[in-house]
């Protein structure tokens, strides 16, 4: 699991990249700072305490290249961003449903052929 600071980091990377603007950027860093609390609060039951976990694997290599944990809280500014990036065979609207209606484990496993890469959504 990445530290708040480490999250940070991968965000002004992201924006570094051009992967997003400063304004999602902007979004982003403020979501965080509305969370930070619960850092050291410890666990909590619900749905605050469950994450959208992204993973894009090279099926050439095998090697991972994405591995993203985003917060419950979010998934929602994440998704807008991530509706950009995302390949045509992921339907967004049926991730966050399957979110809505507390799914947990895999929701989606895809083989983009085109860029040779795998997608697995996960729900924690």
């Amino acid at each position: 699991m990445r530290t708040t600071s480490e999250e940070r980091l991968k965000i002004l990377q992201m924006l570094e990249e051009g992967k997003i603007t400063a304004e999602e950027a902007a979004s982003l860093l403020r979501a965080m700072g509305r969370g930070q609390h619960a850092t050291f609060e410890g666990p909590r039951l619900g749905e605050e305490s469950r994450r959208l976990r992204i993973q894009v694997t090279d099926l050439g290599t095998g090697r991972r290249k994405v591995n993203i944990n985003l917060p419950w809280k979010l998934v929602s500014v994440g998704a807008k961003i991530g509706a950009r990036f995302a390949p045509e065979e992921i339907d967004l609207e049926e991730v966050m449903e399957a979110i809505r209606a507390g799914t947990v484990g895999k929701i989606m496993d895809i083989e983009d052929m085109e860029d040779n890469e795998r997608v697995e959504i996960f729900i924690e």
